[in-house]
């Protein structure tokens, strides 16, 4: 996506030889228009796999399910949250699932009754580095009994082993950009 690949050349910085920050514009502050026509295009590419409903993984990949679920037709997104609360069902669907942004494991959970058995489910998130987070929602349709459809990501980060590993596990998988590398700070995107 031109838009996309214009704002991580201009916008986003390179750090060490792993870390790709676009905070800037697409997940600290958050470009709206940009984030919608995001959204629109995930949609695009998995219309045809008719999704009942959006799943992500608090906090960043919140905003790019949301303006995708809205560009499906306004369905459902369902969240997965890293802590349990007070108000949360005992009868939830976790996954371990090791953070490479905070370099920590996280338990995500969802309450079963927000991924109904059956479901088509297609999966959106900011950032594929490892695909930890990526399998572990993954793991949360197993549970439950639904159907992931695809994954659609916002940054692949293609140095890393998460999207080659999604790939060859049979997942529909598309990613708005790929990044391929850091050199001196700056974000090499793979088509350059």
């Amino acid at each position: 996506m031109k838009e996309l690949r214009d704002a991580i050349r201009t916008q986003g910085q390179g750090i060490g030889l792993d870390v790709v920050k676009v905070d800037m514009f697409l997940n600290h502050r958050i470009e709206t228009g940009l984030l919608f026509r995001m959204g629109g295009e995930i949609a695009r590419r998995f219309r045809e796999e008719k999704p009942d409903l959006v799943l992500t993984v608090e906090a960043s990949g919140i905003a790019l399910a949301l303006t995708t679920a809205h560009a499906l037709g306004d369905l459902p997104v369902v969240f997965a949250k890293k802590s349990a609360t007070v108000v949360q069902s005992p009868d939830v669907a976790q996954a371990k699932v090791y953070s490479f942004t905070h370099k920590r494991e996280n338990v995500i959970r969802v309450d079963k009754k927000y991924l109904p058995q059956g479901s088509r489910v297609l999966i959106v998130d900011d950032f594929l580095a490892d695909g930890q987070a990526c399998q572990g929602m993954m793991a949360l349709c197993a549970q439950t009994g639904c159907q992931v459809v695809g994954i659609g990501v916002g940054i692949e980060k293609g140095f890393m082993p998460g999207g080659k590993n999604l790939r060859a596990m049979g997942v529909k998988l598309s990613s708005l950009a790929v990044v391929a590398g850091i050199e001196d700070g700056q974000i090499i995107l793979a088509d350059d």
